[in-house]
């Protein structure tokens, strides 16, 4: 199995604390230079966070924020414009601290049916009820997408881009859970191959990436996300039951990537070392696969993203699962 990155390579996941993309971007590429991110800074307000990063890249459906959250337009406005400035001035950023850098970068964008359960309709129901909006919501993101991955190609021409895509609601999705505006019932449960054909039209769209999903929720569809075309998946550790472990096993059996979460998103002690790496050797021995492989397979990050986090915590935490990476390649391969 050939992976765009080092054996033994760790990553974040995407957020970041703090304002300033320049001191994230420079701490990303000091503490993970092997695998480094383009992080989002929420921090900033409306069009910096997750959702509303991702709104300002959808084509011809414009966005703006209600005290209720992001909900469609009748024509681009300040909103629109806040994220889009965001985002680009981020890429400057990223041209600038990246300059002749040649490897892995990976970028984030939230996945359709998790960006389908936050924004709202123009009459105030969310996305995810109205299946014809969310094809247009998935037809305008994969467009969207394609876009921001050439304009990162542009940015750093030597990079290898992986893609994520951020799908924290998707177990809720699929399972019914998702509230209704009124927060009194819950909207109907999308049939999975629906769920995967989203997702794979997002992962087609972008072309030439190695493509991930995230998802930090309990009930992680691996067999939906490799139908998908994931060539990676990224969860939290500590949310992976047993009861996952045929999943799990055959998604590594698949050649499918792990970006395991084996240090928390908020700041925490951080216990030793090995105590860090040893839930993933754990993993990987329960799962009877040999040793030499885990350093390629598995990437470490940090459990979610790290925006809720310390400036200091945050730079600690990418350099242990820079140094956690490290140990499980060196002692198993």
């Amino acid at each position: 199995m050939a992976f765009p990155w080092m054996s033994g390579s760790a990553t974040g996941v995407g957020s970041y604390p703090g304002g300033d993309p320049s001191e994230a971007l420079r701490t990303v590429f000091g503490e993970v230079a092997g695998l480094p991110h383009l992080p989002e800074l929420p921090a900033r307000g409306p069009g910096a966070d997750m959702i509303g990063r991702t709104a300002g890249m959808l084509v011809e459906l414009p966005v703006r924020v209600e005290p209720s959250g992001w909900r469609f337009g009748d024509r681009p406005g300040r909103d629109n414009r806040r994220a889009a400035d965001h985002l680009r001035h981020d890429l400057d950023v990223l041209e600038e601290v990246a300059q002749g850098y040649e490897g892995p970068l990976k970028i984030q964008v939230c996945g359709p049916w998790t960006l389908a359960a936050a924004i709202e309709l123009p009459n105030g129901q969310r996305t995810l009820r109205d299946p014809g909006a969310v094809r247009d919501l998935t037809s305008s993101l994969a467009e969207g997408v394609a876009r921001h991955v050439a304009d990162v190609r542009r940015a750093v021409p030597g990079a290898g881009i992986l893609l994520q895509l951020d799908e924290p609601s998707l177990p809720a999705v699929l399972a019914g859970r998702v509230p209704t505006a009124s927060g009194l019932s819950r909207l109907r449960p999308v049939e999975a191959p629906l769920a995967e054909q989203g997702l794979r039209e997002i992962i087609e769209a972008a072309g030439d990436v190695f493509p991930l999903v995230h998802c930090c929720a309990p009930d992680v569809p691996f067999g939906l996300l490799r139908g998908a075309g994931a060539k990676g998946i990224s969860v939290d550790l500590r949310r992976v039951p047993g009861r996952d472990d045929d999943a799990v096993g055959e998604a590594i059996d698949a050649g499918v990537a792990l970006f395991l979460g084996v240090v928390p998103g908020t700041d925490a002690p951080l216990p030793p070392l090995a105590a860090t790496a040893e839930p993933v050797r754990e993993l990987w021995r329960r799962l009877g696969f040999p040793a030499a492989t885990l350093g390629d397979q598995v990437v470490a990050t940090p459990a979610c993203g790290l925006a809720g986090a310390s400036p200091r915590y945050a730079r600690a935490a990418l350099k242990r699962c820079r140094e956690t990476a490290r140990m499980l390649h060196e002692a198993d391969g």
